[in-house]
């Protein structure tokens, strides 16, 4: 009797790891955006996950409308994601267009916050006359 219950309960917790990890697997397949090929998957995968259907994401590149939709990071599309070239620093501006490491993207234009009076600390802050921006910080000199 102590028996079958250990064999159920190994088999029930074999089973629940086994669905836990497949969910975790799938919501890892709906971050990949990209096309799948045989070449992506190592000969240790198996065959079996070449043969699961995959699911694709809509991309602005096909559908441009859903860069207008409520929710939308941004109206415009670059690389196939909707993106706000207004504040987006990978995009500040037009299309590819990155902001240095220790710039922040201000209505379309790469500006360092940290000596930038218009924009002293982030966008839009500006420093009151006679003061400078110093590490993002309005001072008086």
């Amino acid at each position: 009797m102590k028996f079958r219950k250990l064999v159920f309960v190994s088999v029930l917790a074999i089973v629940l790891a086994l669905s836990i990890s497949a969910a975790s697997d799938d919501r890892k397949d709906d971050v990949n955006d990209a096309t799948i090929e045989s070449s992506d998957y190592s000969s240790a995968q198996g065959r079996w996950l070449l043969q699961t259907k995959r699911t694709r994401r809509v991309t602005c590149k096909k559908f441009p409308g859903i860069c207008d939709a409520k929710g939308s990071p941004g109206p415009q599309c670059c690389k196939k994601k909707c993106v706000n070239i207004l504040t987006d620093r990978q995009n500040c501006g037009k299309c590819g267009k990155k902001c240095k490491y220790n710039e922040i993207c201000c209505k379309g234009k790469c500006v360092n916050p940290s000596f930038n009076k218009k924009h002293c600390g982030g966008c839009n802050n500006r420093c009151g006359n006679g003061e400078y921006c110093v590490f993002g910080l309005c001072n008086y000199a």
